[in-house]
């Protein structure tokens, strides 16, 4: 049960009477008692006629999939079992990062009959959205109060990583078109595989006719070249307490997933083979032998309920898990924080054993570089002076990595993902993969 804001001005009302038959010579207690007497009846008749909401069923039509920070429309769904005519309001019991709108719904179903009420969500995290239930408030025909209840309906929304560095895509597939021989423009590397002949134009590189192919077509006929496929690209994402920092507007393991989506979508079409491993003591999810079209999907969905853990991570576990992967060379990704030499101690020392049987890429999401201080106060100093400490640790890390066999990039979390994909497009430029 359940009483509006009907029945604190409807009892406020009594004062009318109350005065009019004081004047008359009433007692005034008197009068006062009758009318709280004939509110706690209009009450209970309010309640008793007030359609039960245990007798509805809710349910719900919500996508199953959505992408963080983009709206989601749906549809909740009352169904009135009951013989008597349904006022109500839902409220709905999603948690505060779905962003359900703070208005409740407004029913009114005859008896056996169905209504829906739109619902839009906006929601603010990655991860797995739940409601188990909502809460009924049944009105009575006074609308001065009403029956209230919590009604069973589970639903489920798994919140996908939004993917915002795919802006980038487009620019790096042109990249990669020039490099497969698609484009007039041709890139020969010493790894590359030979591709098909074509008519020499002008322009093209003179070190790639084929004099015999000429000799037998009676024109200048030219080799193509495409860069080798069926590569293998590890990725491996830190889930450890590193991966908690801010950067940016997000988490450091929010940047480290957009790097991996927007290299996977590149790799792909390259026709390499992605795995996915996103690791700290435990293996937190896991993407392998997924190819194609079915890869991103698969990606995102295993990425999407993945937090970072309080703890330090495995590498030399990390890295076994790495070996299982292919036993053919491949590249290795690994996105972590390589910008503190003491928490990247047991990080480095296990990286000999990866770079010595596969290429080797360190990225690291920061927050930039720090700006100058304008004026000379005790904090302006104190900040410029971590900001050079940090930049500090950062080379004497990347330093550490090189020396290892790695290659090490830093950026933000807006410029890692296009700078990661664009050190792979150089080394299959290179032939070095």
């Amino acid at each position: 049960m359940y009483v509006t804001g009907r029945l604190a001005l409807f009892i406020a009302l009594g004062a009318v009477p109350v005065i009019l038959l004081s004047t008359a010579g009433a007692s005034p207690w008197a009068v006062v008692g009758g009318w709280l007497l004939l509110c706690v009846a209009l009450v209970a008749s309010d309640v008793l006629l007030a359609a039960n909401p245990r007798t509805l069923e809710i349910t719900r039509t919500l996508p199953e999939r959505a992408l963080r920070d983009q709206p989601v429309d749906g549809e909740v769904r009352v169904r009135n079992l009951g013989r008597r005519l349904l006022r109500a309001r839902v409220r709905d019991a999603w948690q505060p990062t779905a962003g359900a709108p703070p208005e409740r719904l407004e029913y009114l179903v005859p008896p056996g009959e169905r209504r829906g009420a739109r619902l839009s969500l906006l929601p603010r995290r990655r991860g797995e959205l739940r409601s188990d239930f909502v809460v009924v408030r049944s009105e009575g025909p006074l609308r001065l109060a009403g029956r209230q209840a919590t009604v069973a309906a589970p639903t489920r929304v798994r919140v996908l990583p939004p993917f915002t560095s795919r802006r980038h895509l487009p620019s790096r597939l042109a990249r990669l078109r020039e490099l497969d021989g698609n484009t007039t423009l041709q890139v020969r590397g010493a790894g590359t595989e030979f591709d098909s002949l074509r008519e020499y134009v002008r322009g093209d590189d003179v070190r790639s006719i084929d004099w015999r192919a000429t000799a037998r077509a009676g024109t200048t006929m030219l080799r193509t070249w495409r860069p080798e496929r069926d590569r293998h690209v590890v990725i491996v994402i830190d889930t450890g307490r590193t991966a908690a920092a801010r950067v940016g507007d997000g988490t450091r393991l929010d940047a480290a997933m957009e790097a991996a989506l927007l290299l996977s979508a590149l790799a792909a079409r390259a026709g390499d083979h992605v795995h996915l491993l996103m690791f700290d003591r435990l293996t937190r999810a896991r993407v392998t032998r997924v190819d194609g079209a079915q890869l991103l999907p698969a990606l995102v969905d295993a990425m999407a309920p993945v937090e970072p853990q309080l703890i330090d991570t495995d590498w030399d576990a990390a890295f076994a898990q790495v070996r299982g992967f292919t036993q053919r060379p491949a590249l290795v990704v690994l996105l972590t924080a390589a910008d503190d030499a003491e928490a990247a101690r047991a990080f480095l020392a296990s990286l000999p054993a990866v770079a010595r049987r596969s290429r080797l890429l360190v990225a690291t999401a920061t927050d930039g570089p720090g700006e100058t201080p304008e004026r000379l106060d005790v904090q302006a100093v104190y900040a410029a002076a971590a900001v050079e400490r940090a930049r500090s640790d950062a080379d004497r890390v990347r330093a550490a990595v090189e020396r290892a066999g790695g290659d090490a990039v830093a950026a933000s979390a807006e410029d890692l993902p296009p700078l990661v994909a664009d050190r792979y497009l150089a080394l299959k430029a290179a032939g070095r993969l």
